[in-house]
This record gives C-alpha cells, structure tokens and sequence, in this order.
C-alpha cells in the first residue's frame, strides 16, 4: 500500500519517523473487532443471531458465565469498562425492560445483590456502578437483548489512561477473574 494509489501507508515500529509525536502506545489489537462491530448483531436481530441467546448453550467456561439461574444467568463482558464487569442476562429473548415478567425482575435483583456480594469478596472495590443501557443510542451494544451491567469500582479507577488516551486498562484476563468471582458466588451462597 502506498500514498500515491490511495491508501495511508501504516508505520512500522522499526521506522523512527512514524512515531515522532512523543507519546507512548499501549497497543490492545483485540479490541478492533469490538469497534469494528465485527460479529454484532442488529439491534433488531432475532435471538438466533444473538450471542446472548448462544452463549448459555456453552459450558460456564467456554461462553465465561458466572452463575446460571432460573430465569436469568451472569457472564463476564467480553469488553468490560472495568476488571469484574459482569452482565446479567435472562435466558429469553427481549429488548425493553418493560417486557420483563416479574420473575425475571425479581431474579436480575436477586443476581445483583450475589453478586456485589461476590465481587466485593473476590476483588474488594470501592464502589460499584449498575444499570441498563436501554436501547443502542443509551449505548447498549447489544440492543436486542436486555443485559444489566454491574461495573467494580476503584478510587482513582479513571485515570489519565480513560481520560486522555481513551484506553482502559484491564490487568487480569477474563477467564481467570471469571474464575475468581465464580467461586466466590458460590462462597457468599450462590448455587
């Protein structure tokens, strides 16, 4: 590829002049396929394209589930805001909160206090933040399928990383701190 046919020509790390900006780069290639919107499906996809639908079907470690209830179950976000970003999940295909039968309220509530619980034992964060991104311009990635979001907290948590390089840095892999708040949600009464 070349400037002169129309495509920018990327820099490579051995070049000195490609990187003259002085800043530093955290390089993180695995999110493209997240920003790309690679695998997304429509916010009006039926649940057979959804992998919300698809990913109880896997084992717990495989599709990086927490914990499986009756209406609903919990799964480690593929692209979360903080290390412990957990979703909660019902197992029926619908998109707006208010389709969601009582028991499946009942049971997200449920989750969402195991789960504190849990994530305060298996991660000790400061604070937490919880909600719905209803609907794709609220910034629901997968608009779909209803999810709840319970996002760990830490003093200082955003720092310039977030603000000025809008990158997050998350320091342990997903499968390992799956691991870790599975256990403890079975240690705090989980079943």
């Amino acid at each position: 590829m070349s400037e002169a046919d129309g495509n920018p020509v990327e820099p490579r790390l051995d070049d000195e002049t490609a990187m003259d900006d002085g800043l530093e780069r955290l390089w993180a290639p695995h999110r493209l396929s997240y920003i790309r919107g690679e695998d997304k499906p429509a916010d009006d996809a039926p649940g057979d394209q959804c992998p919300f639908c698809r990913v109880p079907t896997l084992s717990d470690v495989d599709g990086l589930i927490v914990a499986r209830g009756e209406t609903v179950f919990a799964l480690m976000n593929l692209y979360p805001y903080n290390s412990g970003h957990v979703l909660i999940c019902p197992y029926r295909h619908f998109a707006d909160v208010t389709e969601a039968e009582a028991t499946e309220l009942a049971e997200i509530n449920r989750f969402t206090q195991r789960l504190m619980a849990a994530i305060r034992l298996a991660m000790s964060p400061h604070g937490f933040n919880i909600g719905i991104n209803q609907g794709s311009v609220a910034g629901a990635g997968i608009a779909a399928h209803l999810h709840q979001h319970i996002v760990p907290r830490w003093g200082g948590d955003a720092n310039f990383m977030a603000v000025v390089g809008r990158t997050k840095v998350v320091p342990q892999e997903l499968a390992d701190t799956r691991d870790a708040i599975a256990q403890a949600w079975l240690d705090v009464g989980g079943t």
